[in-house]
């Protein structure tokens, strides 16, 4: 199992347990969706201002952006397909002992990436 799916489930595993139990999988697939968004957004933010930096012509703001939110709807859909179904069961039955995140490690994970985004902006 990947760092994602560890992260998935540890979120899940919180709202099956208190009284999102029916939304628990839509608020976990939002959530992994928000990881990964978000570390997507870092690295873009990076090569961006790297290249920038160096000179090279890539592609405008705005195409970024779009790309970007493309790139997001994708890994929602990717997401939606992994964690709805019959994987997310056999995932879930084989899962081992792993720690449990709190509830507020888990979410200042994005918070942190997006953090690390606009510090990037900001530095170069």
């Amino acid at each position: 199992m990947t760092i994602f799916d560890h992260l998935f489930f540890n979120s899940f595993n919180h709202y099956k347990k208190g009284a999102n139990k029916s939304k628990a999988n839509k608020i976990a697939i939002f959530y992994i969706t928000l990881v990964q968004a978000s570390l997507l957004l870092v690295l873009g933010v990076f090569f961006a201002e790297f290249f920038s930096q160096m000179h090279v012509a890539t592609m405008t703001a705005t195409k970024a952006w779009v790309l970007f939110v493309i790139a997001s709807l994708m890994l929602y859909f990717k997401n939606w397909m992994q964690y709805s179904g019959k994987k997310r069961k056999v995932l879930n039955a084989n899962q081992k002992k792993t720690h449990a995140y709190g509830i507020f490690t888990l979410w200042l994970i994005p918070v942190v990436a997006v953090f690390l985004a606009l510090l990037f902006l900001k530095v170069f």
